[in-house]
Order: C-alpha cells, then structure tokens, then sequence
C-alpha cells in the first residue's frame, strides 16, 4: 500500500491541495474572523499566481523532490534511519517531527537574516491574511526551502511515506492557519495546544515587528512554546489589528510583476529580528 500511495504522489498532493483550499475558501465565506476589505480577484489572482511561478521553478530546477528524493536515500542507504534500525513507526513519527523542527528553524532564520527577510517579507507584505496568504512566498524562498529539505531528508534518511505525509500536512496547515475563519474562542485555546490555528499565526502577521517575531510555527504550535517564540494574542485585537509591514501598502504592490521584485526593492527595513527596538 505504501508504495501504491508513492507512485501517486503527484495525484494525491493535487487532491489534497485543491480539497483543503475550497473547503477553507467556502469556511472563510460562511464565518470570516476578519471583514475583507480588498477584491478577493485581485489578491487571489496574483497570490495564486506565485503559486504557479513557484511549481514551474522546482520543476525546472531541482529533478528529484523531497518525497523521489527519500526513496533515492533509501536505495543508497543515506541518513540516520537508514542506517540505524529502528521500529517503522518511531521513524515515522521522529521524521515528521524532525521536518517540522527544520520549518520552524528555517523560518526563524528568514526573519534573522536581513537578504533573507528581503525574500520572505514578499508574504508578510499581504494586506489581508486569508487561504491564499498561505500559499503565497517568492519563487526563490520556495527553491532554498526546497534545497534545505533536501538536506535534512539527506541526513535524517526518513521513510518516503513520512515525507509525503509531512508534505500534505505542511500545505494543508498552512492554508488553515492562514485563514480568514472565526473558531471559538475555547476551542482554539484547547486546539492550538496540537496544531497552530488561524488565530495562533495571524498575530505573526501583525505591523509590529515584535508579533511579526513571534508563533513561527505553520503545523506543530510546540516549538514557539520551547524556543520561546510564542505569543498568544496580537495587541491590537484579532479584528483591529493591522495586517503587513510598514513598506509595499498599496494595492498596486498586491500584483505578480510587484511582488516578484520586492526583494530588490527598498531597504530591508527593522523587520529582521534583533535590528529593532521596539518593546512588547
């Protein structure tokens, strides 16, 4: 069954995409957390945009992806848990956690390093935060994230399987934590203890750089909590809170053309942590 389900890793990732991406859609139109203010066409069109720019990229760039490239590691024997025998689902579940681990860090390393925020900044310079927020990076983040997960699944040696459910997990929770939908308030308090909620990373998106240095995590909520990087409500209220940074605020900066020349453009600003003094 596993390598049923590897074969059709194209298909699957593509079903999972498109399925989680309506249900948030109709979610945030049933019960939105935020009044929209922008034409869902114009922020869509060029979010999703990205989204295609980005695939043609990896394609081009890289012929083997995170999932082709576990079972290249396999074959040859590269990595921890292709080395070491442990039972299969210690591997598993030590993989997922793994990647997820290597997300977090490399997210905080976007926002530390300034010619890396200049890249990463393209995301947080959205002016409303909904599904498609989610899917929105520069093409050139996507290839360093791609490469830096290569070399993780390198070293670690995970089961393919463990891949491509982190894959899938990766994509969905981060159309979920990005979205514009309303939860209650105490089921998000006991939910974030699992996963990061909408309400959780929203904060992360805050004017403020000291929230947009905070809750860096996209699946698992547990690693802001021990690095110290969680915070649990912005301080201007989830519906008055500004979302973005301080440059590329109109909606002219919303299209492609913009968006994929962002990081030449401007300064880096005080964003990247520890090159600002703003207090909480």
């Amino acid at each position: 069954m596993p390598e049923l389900i590897l074969n059709n890793e194209p298909v699957i990732r593509v079903a999972f995409f498109l399925g989680v991406l309506i249900v948030m859609a109709v979610w945030e139109a049933a019960v939105p957390r935020r009044r929209r203010e922008i034409p869902r066409l114009l922020r869509w069109s060029n979010n999703l945009g990205v989204v295609v720019v980005s695939a043609l990229l990896v394609r081009l760039a890289f012929p083997i992806v995170a999932v082709g490239f576990a079972l290249y590691a396999r074959e040859n024997g590269w990595g921890l848990f292709n080395v070491v025998d442990v039972p299969a689902w210690i591997a598993f579940v030590v993989s997922v956690m793994a990647l997820d681990l290597a997300i977090y860090l490399q997210h905080v390393m976007f926002h530390a390093v300034p010619a890396l925020w200049r890249l990463h900044r393209m995301h947080h310079a959205d002016l409303e935060i909904d599904v498609s927020t989610g899917l929105r990076f520069h093409p050139v983040e996507i290839l360093l994230s791609m490469v830096i997960k290569l070399g993780v699944v390198a070293a670690l040696g995970p089961p393919p399987i463990a891949v491509l459910v982190f894959e899938i997990l990766l994509n969905a929770t981060a159309m979920f934590n990005h979205a514009n939908v309303k939860l209650p308030l105490g089921f998000d308090r006991v939910l974030r203890w699992f996963v990061v909620t909408p309400d959780m990373h929203r904060v992360h998106h805050s004017i403020h750089p000291n929230e947009t240095n905070s809750n860096f995590g996209f699946n698992l909520p547990w690693w802001d909590r021990l690095f110290g990087t969680y915070r649990p409500q912005p301080k201007d209220g989830h519906e008055r809170m500004t979302i973005g940074i301080e440059q590329f605020r109109t909606r002219r900066d919303l299209w492609l053309d913009r968006m994929l020349i962002q990081p030449v453009r401007g300064p880096a600003s005080d964003y990247p942590i520890n090159r600002n003094d703003s207090s909480d």
